[in-house]
């Protein structure tokens, strides 16, 4: 393994990206921001002179192809994004030594269980997206199986990027009643949460102390996203009685939405970390973020 320190944060210029920077500038860790632009990961030349180049200790892979319904109708593009460029940093990452964090999504599994799906729970995407990005997992997992880590999320929203919390400020202004969804069930997760967790993660990598494999990382608790929207309209202190529920009959998309996301996260405790706090609490510690974000 590569004794430099630096780390390498690949789709830097996303939500999630951004705030894994900002934890490692707060750590000291030396870190290279790659966006597109730089470092293109469908393309296998690209991604093997950057890490030649930069020789990072660990690569967190925050680079992937997020248009869910899109996906439907460009699985092919989709899966170069999400299953062909993690093989190849994958495969550059066995070159070099270096550790690798893979971002993936509750989206790999089916969305109809009764209980948090464990880490190790069977997998089987419904959508195109879900099945580009479990592809993604088995090559990061296939190529590097004693440094390689997948870390699934779900419901992300944070200050660096358009969001579910965001687009409700937002409506919150115009709108006088709201309909939202009542029958999918998540975690909502704050990107500052995940990106500690992503950093502590790799830092235990290096340590030696943090099992490779498959991590679930987003908040205690669960809720829906008309619960989500209420806690929100009260972080506002606009009345939550405004949000309305309904079904998902009524926002009908090209790709099937998980009706259960909730994950569980007893992984954590053979790394040596604890989960992420309950979501209530993250999202009212986030809100003065997202709301000077939103309205400046």
């Amino acid at each position: 393994m590569t004794d430099n320190r630096t780390w390498l944060v690949t789709g830097a210029g996303g939500m999630l990206a951004q705030d894994v920077l900002a934890r490692l500038a707060a750590a000291g860790v030396p870190a290279v921001a790659a966006a597109r632009t730089e470092l293109d990961i469908t393309d296998p030349a690209s991604v093997g002179a950057a890490l030649a180049a930069h020789r990072p200790a660990v690569v967190v892979n925050c680079a992937a192809w997020t248009a869910v319904d899109d996906a439907e109708s460009r699985e092919d593009e989709a899966l170069r994004v999400n299953a062909d460029g993690p093989r190849h940093l994958a495969e550059a990452c066995a070159e070099t030594g270096a550790v690798l964090l893979q971002v993936s999504t509750d989206y790999v599994f089916t969305g109809d269980a009764e209980k948090p799906y464990a880490e190790d729970a069977p997998t089987g995407p419904r959508s195109a997206y879900g099945r580009t990005k479990l592809a993604g997992e088995e090559a990061v997992l296939t190529v590097l199986p004693e440094s390689g880590y997948v870390v699934r999320t779900a419901w992300l929203y944070g200050a660096g990027g358009g969001n579910f919390v965001r687009t409700m400020i937002k409506l919150e202004d115009v709108k006088d009643t709201l309909d939202v969804v009542d029958d999918q069930r998540g975690q909502p997760t704050w990107t500052a949460d995940l990106a500690d967790r992503l950093v502590r993660l790799g830092q235990g990598a290096l340590a030696g102390t943090a099992p490779a494999g498959v991590y679930h990382g987003t908040s205690g608790g669960e809720t829906t996203w008309f619960g989500f929207t209420r806690a929100i309209f009260e972080q506002l202190g606009a009345d939550p009685g405004r949000v309305r529920p309904t079904t998902s009959a009524a926002f009908v998309r090209p790709a099937p939405r998980p009706a259960y996301s909730v994950l569980g996260h007893d992984r954590w405790a053979a790394a040596g970390i604890e989960p992420i706090r309950d979501w209530r609490e993250a999202l009212a510690e986030a809100f003065p973020a997202l709301l000077a974000a939103e309205r400046g």
